[in-house]
């Protein structure tokens, strides 16, 4: 059995965090896991938040919605070995979100993928895994998974 009773990991649906995912999912075991999905409210049109995201757009439109990307993590955390798994969809910025999540669950852990963790993008303007290490009043495992 884990020495975390309870485990934090968030997901945006990239094959990159479900990695993340299914590395919390072993460790949590007979602990409770919690899947994450931070979400922002769609108030622009399709069109102009697809601008803005980019290649991050299915996150809001298209195939992928946060409800079936918590879904999926769930299936891939389940055939990982954890047996007590919640999904929450969180709205907000995923490192705030994120942390905040970790405090109101009391998590012993936070589980994220070094995904933009070594980009430049990441270096100048942060990334998740950087600012949630950074920030987290909780273990945090970052696990590779680019």
């Amino acid at each position: 059995m884990s020495a975390y009773q309870t485990i934090v990991v968030g997901t945006d649906g990239s094959e990159s965090s479900l990695k993340a995912v299914e590395r919390a999912g072993a460790l949590a075991g007979n602990g409770t896991l919690v899947i994450a999905c931070a979400y922002l409210p769609n108030d622009k049109g399709p069109g102009e938040a697809a601008d803005i995201l980019k290649g991050d757009a299915y996150q809001i439109q298209g195939s992928t919605p946060t409800e079936e990307v918590l879904r999926t993590a769930k299936e891939r955390a389940v055939k990982a070995g954890a047996s007590d798994v919640v999904l929450r969809p969180i709205k907000g910025a995923p490192v705030d979100a994120l942390l905040q999540l970790v405090t109101d669950v009391s998590a012993d852990l936070l589980v994220v993928g070094n995904r933009g963790l070594n980009s430049i993008a990441g270096h100048l303007l942060g990334s998740v895994p950087s600012d949630v290490a950074r920030k987290s009043a909780s273990d945090v495992l970052i696990v590779h998974t680019t």
